[in-house]
């Protein structure tokens, strides 16, 4: 009789084990997804990082051939005769206010790429929460496989904690924490 009861005791310990799994299988298949996910924008957003750096580095290319043909035209306007000066230091003007305006520009670019930075260190942060939850719920999975064939409560027990554990870690994915 006692026989019985513990054999009921264990198809209901089955029947939630296996509920329970393919719960737990179900999240971490999600879980999987969004690291994945993030993982692919971490890449695009470094990606785009580096094309803007690279944007910067030309525009600071040309502010300094800027420069040069600016101190080229003062220097010929030092030594130029003075009803030739007026028209270097046209030059002069105009290369300095082409200089401000690329310097605008590559320093918008510098910050582009900053911010595409602090966005895929972001995504990767999350990416690695993610990637906990997963290796989290898929221990559980093999710790309700070891709890169904030894029929250890205790292993269902540490199933249900580290489910647990890993399902929190998703939310902190989820909340960007």
């Amino acid at each position: 009789d006692s026989h019985d009861a513990g054999h009921g005791d264990s198809g209901g310990m089955t029947a939630q084990i296996a509920v329970v799994t393919a719960i737990i299988a179900t999240i971490g298949a999600l879980f999987g997804y969004m690291g994945g996910a993030t993982q692919a924008n971490a890449g695009l957003y470094k990606n785009n990082a580096a094309i803007s750096k690279t944007e910067a580095a030309n525009q600071w290319s040309y502010f300094q051939s800027k420069s040069t043909k600016q101190s080229l035209a003062e220097f010929a306007r030092d030594l130029a005769p003075d009803d030739k000066k007026v028209a270097y230091q046209g030059k002069i003007d105009r290369y300095e206010k082409e200089k401000n305006d690329i310097k605008a520009i590559a320093e918008k670019l510098e910050a582009e790429s900053s911010a595409w930075d602090k966005s895929s260190d972001a995504q990767m942060h999350q990416h690695h929460r993610w990637a906990q939850a997963t290796t989290l719920l898929q221990v559980a999975i093999a710790l309700a496989a070891i709890a169904l064939l030894t029929r250890k409560k205790w292993l269902e027990y540490a199933m249900f904690a580290l489910a647990g554990v890993g399902i929190t870690f998703g939310a902190l994915a989820a909340l960007h924490i």
